[in-house]
């Protein structure tokens, strides 16, 4: 089940969820929306590797905005910092986001019970579209879990995202293959 805005609210109360920082004018009536934090990264060479740390390049948006073009993938991160420890949060794109083009992730939309940190977003475009720090680019959606978790997220020693940076996050899987 997802949980309505009564019960985030609740949660919230509870410690079971942290939003940081929360605006209740962001709570929607199953989920609440999450901003466009300032940072991008791009990685720094054009062909990838899985098993290879690849590297990425961080830049701040001007307040201008920024262009985003649909040959690069960019990576992005939510202004808010998030800790979800009894329900598993989904990040979705917001309708007006996609009605401009715009994918906020390619595969990672689920968080894990445990995950402590900010969103990185997995950027991509279908045309040019000036997008500005600040703005909404998603939602989180919590859903309600069976039974007791073993080993949050943020206990795991082999959890590859629990640093706490603010920025964009690049691929980890090269440790995968370690």
């Amino acid at each position: 089940m997802i949980l309505t805005d009564t019960q985030i609210l609740a949660e919230r109360k509870l410690g079971h969820i942290v939003i940081t920082p929360f605006n209740r004018k962001y709570l929607g009536s199953n989920s609440y929306d999450v901003h466009l934090g300032e940072w991008l990264a791009l990685y720094k060479d054009e062909i990838l590797d899985a098993r290879v740390h690849n590297k990425v390049h961080y830049f701040r948006i001007p307040k201008e905005g920024l262009i985003l073009v649909p040959s690069k993938l960019y990576l992005g991160v939510t202004e808010e910092y998030t800790e979800t420890h009894r329900h598993v949060p989904f990040l979705e794109g917001k309708s007006s986001i996609g009605r401009l083009g715009i994918d906020i992730h390619a595969t990672a939309g689920k968080g894990d019970i445990g995950f402590c940190n900010s969103w990185t977003l997995e950027i991509s475009v279908r045309q040019p579209v000036r997008i500005y720090a600040g703005m909404p680019i998603g939602q989180l959606i919590y859903f309600e879990v069976n039974g007791e978790v073993a080993t949050p997220y943020n206990k795991k020693k082999s959890a590859k995202y629990n640093k706490k940076t603010g920025k964009p996050v690049e691929s980890m899987m090269w440790k995968n293959f370690l």
